[in-house]
């Protein structure tokens, strides 16, 4: 491991906040966080892209943020690389029950303008929806996608949500409410 920090190499990842021994509540005192930067830095170094990966941590979740000019690169195509680097991480690091702990990736705040994003799109075809008084059927979405929708809508007056299909076709279908009369 030392000597694996020490060798200078090409497209090597920095850690913004360094581990500490000093400070263990930043961390948990677990090694988890560390432990996941380390195979993200390993994974995008194999990968080929110039990056940097700060590290913010709490004791439920590690958030590993990932910045520089191959960033969007780490994104991926609708966020699928993120998402996929985020499955194989979180496999990794919590692969004993005890003391897990969610690890997020993020670039750029992407995750939060992606939510945004989706959260515009529901209340429009809800809206549609409710002025239409028919059933709008929205494109096929992962599962992440999909709890957005459905915690966005959960308030929103006059529909209710459900997911309809299988596997990556499943589907959310907005409802608009019956009018009594």
């Amino acid at each position: 491991m030392d000597e694996h920090k020490t060798k200078p190499r090409d497209g090597a990842l920095f850690l913004d906040q360094p581990a500490s021994e000093e400070d263990p509540s930043q961390f948990a005192g677990d090694g988890k966080a560390e432990e996941a930067a380390e195979i993200l830095e390993e994974l995008v170094n194999l990968m080929d892209l110039d990056v940097q990966i700060a590290i913010r941590s709490d004791s439920d979740r590690i958030e590993l943020d990932v910045t520089g000019p191959d960033s969007g690169r780490v994104i991926g195509k609708k966020g699928a690389t993120l998402d996929a680097l985020q499955f194989l991480i979180n496999k990794m690091v919590n692969r004993f029950p005890e003391g897990r702990r969610h690890v997020i990736i993020d670039s750029g705040d992407y995750r939060e303008r992606h939510d945004d994003g989706l959260i515009s799109m529901a209340k429009r075809q809800a809206q549609r929806a409710v002025s239409e008084g028919r059933i709008v059927t929205l494109q096929p979405m992962n599962a992440r996608d999909r709890r957005v929708i459905h915690m966005s809508l959960a308030k929103f007056e006059g529909v209710s949500t459900m997911s309809q299909g299988e596997g990556s076709r499943r589907r959310i279908q907005i409802i608009p409410a019956r009018r009594r009369r």
